[in-house]
């Protein structure tokens, strides 16, 4: 009986493997594995939806235990020693948590997740994915001048590369289930399904193509619907109804977005410079610093103190005054930019609409001074939200998609575009600032690997262009078994060396064929019968091409990029997992991926 079990498990197992090769083959093209790429979207999207959703339960119920209200945003509450005390504390603690760990399990956030992607085919560590949602919590409820939208955004991103893993799916798979927890959790974050799908493909994917959009969206649907079940409909502000008086302002609408793009590139600027700051010093020192510079403000202002959704709602409502708004405009600005620079590992998405919103209000009130005919101050904050995201991220789609979905009303579409337009470029093209995150990136000394050549590549596993007619041989074989494999009509003859078992070869099988006919040819000629001989594949008169391996889950790009490092032209292909890494499934050379490209 043991013996039948054990060869019933053999056979499950061998079935199971030739399944998920049979799978890895079909998604490494993209078309062919759009069905199963669209179911695994929408289970990634409920994953991804239940972690924000618990992120968030255990952030209210931490509030409920420690903060007055039980409110994670009543800040206010607090006396300003204790406000002061908190931050400090908050990032002490938050500072010794990161200095026990190793530098790689630091890495956490939007940056993170696009660094694994261009770096590392999304693969993300599940240890840095804890360590995000820990010490978000802490700063979060600590009060420091950031936004869960980054941390649910790094959450988000590593339950679909886990997803991913889990199933073995190909890399270029992997990077759109990547992108589909990106985009689960920006809708669930917001309520707003369509802004998440386009800000995973504006801002984190950096490619829009069909094929990547039918995962993306349903993940953002399947996310957006199982926190509406949680947590309602409701959106993340309370939005008045909004009043534009005519089109003659739209000038006036130019003219706040063009004094927001300044605004956010001195919101990068800040920021980098932060970053830069004690740069060589232990991390919580830094992330000390940055709770004693927030404390401080929030001594007089308590309202710059976490992601600030109530002041937002306060802001649209018109229920605060006029000079506390241009002071919080610029208070927000500092807090939140030294927060992201000394190292708090949380998002400034949130904290950003704060700003934006904010310095709409103010400046639409300081026009209001000359111009008494503008329209409401709410209309121009909500514009003034889309303008800073816009400008920061240098993502105007996904700023522009965002606002309709918040307001739900189609005429604020023309000025939300004047004003995200124009705050884009001021930030682009007369500061020279592109996205927020390419800044820290590049501080990390990082950059986009993301070149025509680059995302065209990564769209394609290896296993659908590769060449399948290829042999694995040893060196040493008898010219009859050399004629039985020619007859199987290989193309190539995959060798390795006895002295190395690392280093292979491979052989076309045409020089082989060449080789036996030129034997034959002098055994007729000279009467010399010597078919018993065996064949030294290494060193009978052919072309031999130096070879690596990589696996069948690799895209073309890495492929690409591990022929340069191995200076050779081809490469053969294995299994990536199990048993299946002794099978070799074909060869894919230079030629393969330039066609490729394109194609």
């Amino acid at each position: 009986m043991k013996l039948f079990e054990i060869k019933l498990l053999n056979f499950i197992s061998s079935a199971y493997n030739r399944f998920v090769e049979a799978q890895q083959v079909r998604m490494s093209n993209n078309f062919e594995g759009l069905p199963l790429l669209a179911a695994l979207g929408l289970i990634c999207g409920v994953v991804s939806g239940g972690l924000i959703i618990l992120f968030r339960l255990v952030m209210e119920g931490a509030a409920h235990q420690w903060l007055p209200n039980g409110n994670v945003e009543s800040f206010e509450e607090l006396s300003g020693p204790d406000r002061f005390l908190l931050c400090a504390a908050g990032g002490l603690i938050v500072g010794l948590i990161l200095h026990f760990l190793k530098p790689k399990n630091r890495r956490v956030g939007v940056v993170h997740v696009i660094e694994r992607l261009d770096y590392h085919q999304g693969y993300l560590p599940m240890k840095n994915a804890a360590v995000q949602f820990i010490t978000a919590t802490i700063s979060l409820l600590s009060g420091h001048s950031v936004g869960r939208e980054g941390p649910n955004v790094h959450l988000g991103a590593a339950a679909g590369s886990a997803l991913g893993r889990s199933l073995r799916v190909p890399n270029n798979s992997v990077r759109v289930l990547v992108g589909c927890g990106v985009a689960a959790a920006i809708a669930a974050a917001f309520n707003t399904p369509l802004a998440g799908v386009i800000f995973a493909m504006e801002v984190v994917i950096m490619d829009y193509t069909v094929i990547g959009f039918t995962p993306v969206i349903l993940a953002a649907v399947s996310a957006t619907t199982l926190t509406r079940l949680t947590f309602g409909d409701d959106t993340a502000f309370t939005m008045p109804e909004l009043e534009i008086n005519s089109l003659q302002e739209l000038p006036i609408v130019a003219f706040m977005g063009a004094l927001i793009g300044c605004l956010a590139a001195a919101f990068i600027q800040i920021t980098l410079l932060a970053s830069g700051l004690l740069a060589k010093r232990a991390i919580w020192i830094r992330t000390t610093l940055a709770g004693v510079i927030t404390g401080t403000i929030a001594f007089a202002l308590p309202e710059v103190m976490g992601t600030g959704y109530d002041t937002v709602d306060n802001i649209l409502l018109m229920q605060i005054s006029v000079s506390t708004v241009v002071l919080l405009t610029f208070a927000k600005t500092i807090t939140t930019a030294f927060a992201v620079g000394l190292g708090i590992p949380a998002g400034l998405i949130g904290p950003t609409l704060f700003i934006g919103a904010a310095a709409g209000g103010a400046i639409a009130s300081a026009i209001g001074l000359i111009y008494p005919e503008i329209g409401s101050i709410a209309f121009y904050a909500t514009l003034g939200m889309a303008a800073m995201m816009a400008a920061v991220l240098q993502a105007p789609l996904a700023a522009l998609i965002y606002l309709l979905e918040l307001t739900a009303d189609h005429a604020i579409i023309l000025p939300g575009m004047i004003a995200v337009i124009t705050a884009s470029l001021i930030t682009r093209v007369v500061f020279g600032k592109s996205s927020i995150y390419q800044h820290l990136m590049l501080a990390q000394g990082l950059d986009y690997r993301n070149s025509s050549l680059a995302k065209a590549l990564r769209r394609i596993g290896v296993a659908s262009v590769m060449e399948r007619n290829i042999i694995q041989q040893p060196r040493m074989i008898s010219r009859v078994d050399a004629e039985q494999i020619l007859k199987l009509e290989p193309r190539w003859i995959l060798l390795t060396h006895e002295d190395n078992e690392r280093k292979t070869c491979l052989l076309p099988a045409t020089d082989l064929a060449r080789h036996l006919s030129e034997l034959n040819e002098r055994e007729l000629s000279e009467h010399d019968n010597t078919r018993e001989q065996d064949l030294d594949l290494l060193k009978i008169p052919a072309k031999r091409l130096d070879t690596a391996g990589t696996t069948i889950v690799a895209t073309l790009q890495e492929a690409h990029e591990l022929m340069q490092s191995e200076q050779c032209n081809v490469l053969f292909i294995r299994g990536a997992h199990g048993e299946s890494k002794r099978r070799i499934y074909g060869v894919i050379t230079r030629e393969h991926i330039e066609s490729s490209y394109r194609v």
